[in-house]
């Protein structure tokens, strides 16, 4: 199945949940896209102890643009 995901957020917990998706996709052999708009691209400066969005971003295999 192809996935894709649009990010338009930079909420630390909508962006993390949403990455854990696409990584679960991929490993369930989907192929998956993320795009990443608007507050998005903002993504390199979320931080926050309970959600490592970069580690799930980091961990992602499939199309990702910004």
């Amino acid at each position: 199945m192809k996935i894709l995901i649009i990010i338009t957020t930079n909420d630390p917990e909508t962006v993390y949940n949403a990455m854990r998706l696409a990584n679960l996709a991929i490993k369930k052999g989907d192929e998956v896209a993320v795009f990443m708009l608007g507050k998005g691209v903002l993504f390199e400066k979320i931080s926050d102890p309970q959600f490592d969005v970069i580690g799930q971003i980091n961990a992602f295999e499939g199309d990702f643009f910004v």
